[in-house]
């Protein structure tokens, strides 16, 4: 079962920046966010350099159970680990736009926001999940933060709960004919007519981690890198294996560090984690 230390380790053996121009002609990928989609599976599989499709195929059946699409999350979920959201920025410190799904710590398989099809694409009822985010330009990766979301996003309650105080102010006004939906209401039949209908969308945003985790790192302008923030607790958890893989790459642009960063549900307590960077000039 592959993990973010595996992909973590691929991605620095094999560090390719120019993503579009690598992926475009055998892959048949048409923009920038593809490519970048790509990548992350492929650093995750082992198969950036891998030209043959059925084998990335292949590769792909063996270690996820579901790869998803724009509007149903995640992104990427691994087979008995964790699932993947992959964001795409072209201003290096953007917010990120997440449009009616709010910030997750984890993902779990009850959410109303998920289809079928993932909730049982695999025997599961959460998953740990990893926030890519790539700075891109219209060609190229920059920069590529992988962040768990238990240390990037609050609990799940602290977004519900503003979540279910806006659709019970809108069930509040008086005359009017609510449906039920995901979103945050839906007003039918507005107008004498009734052929005027309102929908009504949250649209949540959250801080760039290169924002949020700023105390930990600032970037360097001219360079391609990786940074992974990983709660100690999750780094401990992985195989042996894959924790020797990488602390013994000998890799001089790659870098383990001890940390502490901010509980996201209490900023008064501090997290125990690692902080893994990889960095060449690009």
């Amino acid at each position: 079962m592959t993990n973010i230390l595996e992909a973590i380790v691929n991605i620095a053996e094999n560090p390719i920046y120019a993503i579009k121009s690598h992926y475009s002609g055998r892959n048949r990928v048409n923009n920038i966010g593809e490519a970048l989609e790509t990548f992350v599976k492929d650093a995750f599989t082992n198969s950036i350099q891998t030209e043959d499709e059925l084998e990335k195929m292949r590769r792909y059946n063996e270690e996820f159970s579901w790869l998803g699409n724009q509007n149903h999350p995640p992104d990427i979920m691994i087979k008995g680990g964790d699932a993947i959201e992959v964001k795409k920025t072209q201003s290096a410190n953007s917010d990120l736009a997440l449009n009616s799904s709010y910030p997750k710590s984890t993902v779990q398989s009850n959410s109303t926001m998920i289809t079928q099809s993932c909730r049982t694409c695999e025997n599961w009822t959460e998953k740990d999940l990893i926030y890519c985010v790539g700075h891109t330009t219209d060609d190229s990766i920059k920069s590529l933060w992988m962040v768990y979301g238990n240390i990037y996003a609050a609990n799940h309650e602290t977004y519900q709960i503003i979540k279910q105080k806006i659709t019970e102010g809108i069930n509040e006004i008086p005359n009017v004919e609510l449906a039920q939906t995901n979103e945050l209401g839906r007003v039918n039949r507005v107008d004498p007519l009734g052929i005027t209908n309102l929908r009504i969308r949250g649209m949540w945003q959250i801080q760039n981690p290169r924002r949020v985790f700023n105390y930990l790192h600032t970037a360097s302008p001219n360079a391609f890198e990786v940074v992974s923030i990983i709660p100690t607790s999750k780094y401990d958890s992985f195989p042996i294996e894959s924790k020797t893989k990488i602390e013994t790459l000998e890799n001089p642009n790659l870098t383990i560090q001890n940390v502490q960063v901010k509980d996201p549900n209490n900023p008064a307590n501090l997290i125990e984690a690692k902080l893994i960077l990889f960095q060449i000039q690009s």
